[in-house]
């Protein structure tokens, strides 16, 4: 009987106790939630960020590549011009360069007699145009 007494006495603050320690993992198991619900959205927004960032680079009239293969030649013999357009309409090589039309990757072959500056200009639609030179040397012209 005592021990039923002292029982009647605790089961109260066990009670209690129980109460508290489910509001304790309540709330942890929440604010777990809530923490893992931030980071997804945060790396949904980088993610975002990101595409949008690349379709902004894509989306613009740009040269990336432009270069000879090699770069010094020797009399009379070819080399190979290379270039990358991004969003081009209308590209031409000065001077002029047969069988060039806007790609993300192409190469055409030139013959130079002499040390020769290329220049690659590439339109847009909207009348944007951009340029880069670069220079064949070549070894032994007379």
């Amino acid at each position: 009987m005592a021990a039923i007494a002292k029982l009647r006495r605790i089961l109260p603050f066990l009670s209690l106790v129980v109460l508290l320690v489910a509001l304790y993992d309540v709330w942890v198991f929440y604010s777990r939630r809530q923490q893992a619900h931030a980071v997804e959205r945060e790396r949904a927004e980088k993610e975002s960020a990101e595409a949008q960032r690349t379709l902004e680079l894509l989306g613009r009239l740009q040269i990336l590549n432009f270069y000879a293969v090699p770069p010094v030649v020797p009399h009379g013999k070819t080399a190979r011009l290379c270039y990358s357009v991004v969003d081009a309409k209308t590209i031409r090589i000065e001077p002029p360069v047969p069988g060039v039309y806007p790609a993300l990757s192409h190469c055409v072959e030139v013959a130079p007699k002499r040390d020769t500056d290329y220049t690659l200009f590439a339109s847009d639609d909207a009348g944007h145009t951009v340029s880069q030179k670069i220079v064949i040397k070549v070894a032994g012209a007379p």
